[in-house]
């Protein structure tokens, strides 16, 4: 199937496309999306398409039911599309310069992650690589193939570490020794407590061996990427005595070490963030993207070039004001291809070397390149609202020619009429304009009132898009109108407008909120009497604020929040926290407490119910804790929800998304005057 995308034949391909995978028949009763789908959905990911364009490999995902926990493996295909088949179990497959080979991450000895290399031949052998005791990181092939450059976590010991104790009488058995802090980042969530340690590059044969440290010191190094004859890494660190200093959180350089010597050269040298490196096919320029130092909450990075030595930085992209990443050169080497998320959507870029900034798809899309081979054949993936993503096939000469190469929910999704997604754009106070985007049930009928969930994204720096949310469209056939917005703070709008809530967070963003609730109530479908707002971290914020500083909604849900900035900046794994105030709160209180819902809470009447993952360590749990028993002294209705086996977040298990869904309802449906949810059971609902 090929799309015109940037015309009117993708809106009419993807309408007719729509109409034929996922219509009821005449006779039949509406089929809705139900939990029961979400558990048998598939995801496809990181396609790598072969140096000589033939072969894509890719990520398969999937939901193990058994086991509660997502689970993936690599898959091959040819580059028609053709072909399809397990290919090994692991992930992040790259191919060998010369098509011969791909490196690949599974789980190895003696244990954990390591790096493996399979042939890609008819005997397909396989072997391990590497065999270290922490996991590697972003492995890349040499350019000639005979090496694999990685990142990994060297352990070592804190310098005021230990004490002797007397003896230990024979057979007695003690407690275990502390655990001694020395960092101003000590922990982070999803990992734990991870004080001791720093990354560092390596090398490794490509055939196996020993792994050879080149970094050292007491620094972390990332973003690494060869020279493209071999002799030099780059990486992003900022190697400097006092580089944990709060002052300097915004730093970072770019290096280059040499493989034979080890010798390392700093290439970069500004008051803020180098990051990134990419060398051009002839290792003349290295780009790369910076911003200077400033004291903004958000500001979207620039994109330079500069001399393999470090010599001749220059802005290459201009005033351009967008949020990029996902930088690869063009074979020829006059610019770069990245993708950039925009306005709800996603779309391909490129970025000239004699500079300005040009976008190369349009379309209502989530548009993603992911690797190109040598005669320009490019793969990525494409979502839209009613498509959960796949891949795709395009030439970088034509981009918006793309043709589809899976249809891995086609089968899941068959029958299910899914609820019209409809963007919609309001004026909000200072002038803003916000966009947003309303999920209406399926048989919406223009003339009933249907209850109105608000959803709320979190950062607060990020955004909503315009592609497939199985959360909002589950809502929706629940027979919910789901509105999610993206308020003053949200990226892809400019740095303008994401900085907007500098110092004023939250606050600033309450009215663009309000003004989408207005906006749905002119509209005429929505019960008044049946508002619902929820949202999770900086939307769980948002949430706790709302409900402090109005009573409009029937019920409210504030997820994974921080509600009392004072104490999460001692307990959040996130200590630049500090950074978003003017003053630290023991010289100045005032904007710390003007901006903690805590001291909103004597206002509150709306039902409120907090969830948050027990081992949270971003906002922590003893933010919901502070809440919940503010409101049981205040004598409002909640519930405290602590989800089990959960980071930040309460969505990471499977189990766990669907308990999220039917929390929210049950708890919106105990305090509404709506009917209740639609279910399996009442006939209206559906399995797969």
């Amino acid at each position: 199937m090929k799309t015109k995308f940037g015309s009117a034949a993708l809106l009419a391909a993807i309408a007719a496309f729509a109409a034929a995978a996922f219509a009821p028949a005449a006779e039949a009763q509406t089929l809705r999306l139900s939990l029961d789908h979400y558990m048998d959905m598939e995801s496809v990911s990181d396609p790598q398409i072969s140096p000589d364009g033939s072969r894509i490999v890719y990520t398969l995902g999937w939901v193990d039911k058994l086991n509660d926990r997502r689970e993936s493996s690599l898959r091959i295909m040819n580059a028609d599309g053709s072909r399809k088949r397990a290919l090994l179990e692991g992930g992040g497959a790259r191919w060998s310069p010369d098509g011969t080979r791909i490196l690949f991450t599974a789980a190895g000895e003696p244990s954990g992650s390591q790096i493996f290399v399979r042939w890609m031949d008819d005997e397909g052998a396989t072997s391990q690589i590497t065999r270290l005791e922490n996991g590697p990181s972003s492995p890349r092939w040499s350019p000639d193939g005979n090496w694999i450059a990685f990142t990994s976590r060297v352990d070592d010991r804190a310098d005021f570490e230990g004490v002797d104790l007397p003896s230990r009488p024979d057979g007695a058995t003690w407690t275990e020794g502390p655990k001694i802090v020395e960092r101003a980042g000590y922990k982070r969530d999803r990992q734990g407590y991870v004080d001791t340690g720093w990354t560092h590059v390596f090398v490794v044969p490509a055939t196996g061996g020993t792994a050879r440290q080149l970094t050292d010191g007491d620094w972390n190094h990332g973003g690494i990427a060869w020279s493209p004859d071999g002799t030099e890494i780059y990486f992003t660190s900022y190697r400097a005595p006092d580089w944990d200093r709060p002052s300097n959180w915004q730093e970072s350089e770019i290096y280059a070490v040499s493989v034979t010597s080890g010798e390392i050269r700093r290439l970069t040298n500004r008051r803020g963030a180098d990051s990134g490196p990419a060398p051009s096919p002839d290792g003349r320029l290295i780009a790369y993207t910076a911003e200077d130092e400033h004291r903004d909450t958000y500001r979207n990075s620039r994109i330079y070039v500069m001399n393999r030595d470090g010599s001749g930085s220059r802005l290459i992209s201009g005033d351009y004001d967008r949020q990029s990443g996902g930088f690869q050169w063009a074979a020829d080497g006059s610019g770069l291809y990245f993708n950039v998320s925009r306005e709800g959507y996603r779309q391909l870029h490129f970025v000239a070397v004699d500079g300005g900034v040009a976008q190369l798809t349009e379309g209502m899309h989530l548009f993603s390149l992911s690797s190109f081979a040598e005669n320009g054949t490019a793969v990525g993936t494409i979502s839209t609202d009613h498509e959960p993503g796949d891949i795709y096939r395009f030439s970088l000469s034509n981009p918006e020619d793309a043709t589809r190469l899976t249809e891995v929910n086609a089968d899941i999704l068959h029958g299910v009429t899914l609820g019209e997604v409809e963007e919609v754009w309001y004026e909000s106070t200072d002038g803003f304009q916000i966009q947003g985007w309303i999920v209406k049930p399926p048989d919406f009928d223009p003339n009933r009132e249907y209850p109105l969930m608000l959803a709320i994204h979190g950062g607060p720096h990020g955004m909503y898009n315009g592609g497939f949310n199985f959360a909002f469209q589950e809502h929706a056939s629940n027979d919910y109108v789901v509105l999610y917005t993206n308020p003053r703070g949200s990226t892809g709008y400019g740095t303008e407008f994401a900085n907007a809530i500098n110092h004023d967070y939250p606050g600033a963003d309450f009215p663009d909120l309000m003004g989408g609730v207005d906006e749905m109530l002119r509209r005429g479908y929505v019960d008044g009497d049946n508002l619902f707002v929820y949202g999770c971290s900086g939307g769980g914020i948002l949430t706790s604020y709302i409900v402090g500083n109005t009573d409009r909604f029937r019920a409210a849900s504030a997820n994974c929040p921080i509600v009392n900035w004072m104490s999460a900046m001692g307990t959040s794994d996130a200590i630049g926290y500090l950074r978003t105030f003017e003053e630290p709160f023991w010289v100045d209180e005032e904007e710390w407490m003007d901006r903690s819902s805590i001291f909103y809470v004597e206002n509150v009447t709306t039902p409120t119910m907090l969830m948050t993952g027990e081992m949270d360590l971003r906002t922590p749990m003893g933010q919901t804790e502070e809440f919940y028993q503010a409101l049981h002294y205040e004598g409002v209705p909640t519930v405290m929800v602590r989800f089990q086996g959960e980071w930040h977040g309460t969505s990471r298990r499977p189990s766990n998304f669907l308990r999220t869904q039917l929390y929210l309802r049950k708890w919106f449906e105990q305090w509404g005057t709506h009917r209740g949810a639609i279910t399996t059971e009442d006939g209206a609902g559906g399995g797969s």
